[in-house]
């Protein structure tokens, strides 16, 4: 399926995989919203991704905030017509000993991995009901689901973890009613929230001995827009580390 024309919303657009993703989906000729916490930020990456500013909106804003979430849909709608694609990216990503979690930390990542999943997926759905037709993908993480010893995360697997089986309960929720649901679940991937210093040490958590690139995980979302008749799928992008203990 070609993504010439489609409107895709992606949440945490100003930086990392939703940026690459916004800019190789303008670049195929599809209209994008994205979203980010920073305006400057997000501002500046708009410019990046189309400096026509002709295929690109953008809605700076916290995620979780229900209203953020609504006015994020709302200006895919008024600017472009209508919404074929939602990204839910945006996520935090804090790994530490279980007991080491603080009150804030626990609340911060929830909100985000959470929360700023569920609003804007129920206006993105409401839409998408009264035409027919759309895609959910959900980035997760594959730490959620085959935990590392070396790498303590249990708040990775609380909310991601549960995007995992959110995706599964919507793709069955929606499968007759033409909108599909899927999930990408990277491994750790060279991204500006991982510092080059300890990049030696995040590739040792995967079989394949290496970190994962932007562009493997953008290729992945490509695949699955593409992929009609592939729903509930939870696409692993992690150099083997869902594979099993290695």
């Amino acid at each position: 399926m070609s993504i010439r024309g489609k409107v895709v919303i992606i949440t945490g657009g100003s930086s990392g995989i939703g940026k690459a993703l916004a800019i190789e989906l303008v670049k195929q000729g599809a209209k994008v919203v994205i979203n980010g916490r920073r305006e400057q930020a997000l501002a500046e990456a708009a410019r990046e991704i189309d400096s026509t500013n002709t295929q690109v909106a953008y809605v700076a804003g916290d995620i979780s905030n229900p209203e953020v979430a609504k006015r994020l849909i709302s200006e895919g709608l008024t600017r472009f017509e209508r919404i074929d694609t939602l990204v839910n990216n945006a996520g935090i990503y804090l790994g530490k000993p279980f007991t080491d979690y603080t009150a804030e930390e626990f609340e911060t990542v929830l909100s985000t991995n959470v929360a700023g999943f569920f609003y804007v997926t129920q206006y993105a759905a409401a839409e998408m009901l009264k035409t027919g037709a759309g895609h959910i993908i959900n980035i997760t993480a594959g730490v959620a689901e085959q935990p590392i010893k070396a790498a303590p995360s249990v708040l990775a697997a609380l909310t991601k973890g549960g995007l995992t089986s959110a995706t599964k309960s919507l793709a069955i929720e929606f499968a007759d009613k033409g909108i599909r649901v899927n999930a990408v679940a990277p491994g750790v991937i060279k991204t500006p929230m991982h510092p080059v210093e300890i990049h030696d040490f995040l590739s040792k958590l995967h079989p394949m001995g290496r970190m994962g690139e932007v562009q493997e995980i953008v290729h992945a979302i490509l695949y699955l827009e593409s992929a009609d008749f592939v729903t509930g799928e939870v696409l692993h992008v992690d150099g083997g580390q869902s594979a099993g203990h290695w």
